[in-house]
């Protein structure tokens, strides 16, 4: 008589019967530290009597197949991330999926839906807002994930990775600062993005702290492309009084700035100082080369499949939530104000 296959144990089975929330299964599940001792035990007990066993979840075995997911995929900043994770997942043995959901429902239901074809072990998701409904879905499939540069505020529930974006602001905006700047133009990113919010915190902080006041004239919206940073840059170049300095919130943007500039005459950065963010390979290109804000963007990607290896492992992290710090790179769009720029 043929075997009668046993139903998969879900997260919301094991929450349902521990009398618990999901996402508290799911911070036991992920090693987090903010679970009450007798409710960790109580939970564990189940998972252990129940048999539940994520995706991947091998002992030592090797990881095989990880999803990367982003919403787009039409910028070096892409390319950066998904080269730290192919160094990191090569070297682990673990092949890799790479999939854009261009923001719609509908790709994100064909994601996964090919997801529960291919039985990936883990997911490594990009610039994504990791919504309660999605992460239910992932969670039904036993299969963890991580946050590349959420969209929103982190959700401790999920373990996320992203770079010190409000450091890197204030940074930026503090050379410019003592290279004698006053007027100093912020080009920002997409609104709904934390890291475009953090880097124009800094941004204003770096200001604030030098006893100056934000003009809401020199900052101007951006969508993180070159489009967006030209358009930025005639808005700022065509004021009555414009910046002696402009700070991007992305490399791409920067040289959108770079080419409004060049339309208008004006030199960087014997005219302008600028400032970008990423350090993408295009900043070292730039003519002048491009003075940026260092996103540590491979190191991110590796950090990423190192610990969605050991969520499918059934192994603790040390942190649900992980900044790795930016750093100013000083090259030659940057100097000090001279007389005539700052008339």
């Amino acid at each position: 008589m043929a075997d009668i296959p046993t139903p998969a144990v879900t997260i919301s089975a094991i929450a349902e019967e521990a009398g618990v929330s999901a996402p508290t299964v799911s911070r036991v599940l992920n090693g987090r530290g903010d679970v009450a001792p007798a409710t960790r035990e109580r939970i564990e007990s189940l998972l252990r009597a129940r048999g539940y066993r994520r995706r991947g979840s091998r002992g030592g075995e090797m990881v095989g197949l990880l999803d990367l997911v982003f919403n787009d995929l039409d910028s070096p900043w892409a390319v950066e991330i998904i080269r730290g994770v192919e160094d990191a997942a090569h070297a682990a043995g673990s092949g890799i999926v790479v999939s854009a959901i261009h923001r719609r429902e509908s790709s994100t239901r064909q994601w996964l839906q090919n997801v529960r074809s291919r039985t990936s072990d883990g997911a490594i998701l990009v610039t994504t807002d990791l919504d309660s409904s999605l992460r239910a879905e992932l969670e039904e499939l036993h299969m963890p994930s991580v946050v590349v540069d959420p969209v929103g505020v982190p959700d401790l529930a999920v373990p996320t990775i992203g770079a010190t974006n409000w450091a890197g602001g204030l940074s930026a905006t503090d050379y410019l600062i003592s290279m004698g700047h006053r007027r100093i133009a912020f080009v920002a990113g997409r609104p709904e993005l934390w890291c475009s919010r953090a880097r124009l915190d800094g941004y204003r902080a770096g200001l604030e702290t030098a006893g100056l006041n934000v003009d809401d004239d020199l900052v101007v919206p951006g969508e993180f492309d070159y489009e967006s940073g030209f358009r930025a840059g005639e808005r700022l170049f065509g004021l009555a009084d414009p910046p002696t300095a402009v700070f991007s919130a992305s490399d791409q943007m920067t040289l959108g700035v770079y080419e409004a500039l060049r339309r208008r005459g004006l030199r960087v950065p014997a005219d302008i100082s600028v400032i970008g963010f990423d350090d993408l390979p295009e900043a070292r290109w730039a003519s002048p080369p491009l003075t940026t804000v260092r996103q540590p963007l491979a190191e991110m990607g590796r950090l990423a499949v190192h610990t969605v290896h050991r969520l499918a492992r059934g192994e603790a992290i040390e942190s649900p939530r992980v900044e790795l710090a930016t750093e100013l790179v000083v090259r030659d769009s940057t100097a000090p104000v001279t007389v005539s720029s700052a008339e």
